[in-house]
């Protein structure tokens, strides 16, 4: 069974998800461009997974990013660490970071080292 993260409300705004990043999400060019503004961002890691490198071939993600190389992560050992950070984000924002993935990505639920659930883009192939 699937376990989603539970979206929290901040008092004075719509449901928030958490998304963790370990690459181009954490940048305030990409957030700004994707989201419109730079989001509120918590460093925490992710336990259980390991970083690759993948070639990226989207004309538009490669403008956006400024890269053809982006991490990707795989299923590691219980040992393996990635650092990052988790964005807060609305519900809007996070379609946006599913559309600003190419399909080699696919979006997943965690846990991170803090305890706390969020989602996370893994390779599609893991």
């Amino acid at each position: 069974m699937i376990v989603f993260p539970q979206a929290h409300v901040r008092p004075d705004a719509e449901p928030i998800q958490r998304l963790f990043s370990y690459g181009t999400l954490r940048q305030p060019e990409v957030q700004r461009t994707l989201f419109g503004r730079e989001v509120p961002t918590v460093a925490d890691r992710l336990p259980g997974y390991r970083l690759d490198w993948l070639t990226i071939t989207d004309p538009d993600v490669i403008a956006t990013s400024g890269s053809d190389r982006h991490p990707i992560l795989h299923a590691g050992d219980a040992g393996d660490l990635v650092e990052g950070a988790y964005l807060e984000l609305t519900e809007h924002e996070l379609a946006a970071a599913d559309a600003y993935e190419v399909e080699d990505y696919t979006r997943a639920a965690v846990v991170l080292e803090s305890g706390l659930d969020a989602w996370v883009y893994l390779a599609a192939s893991a």
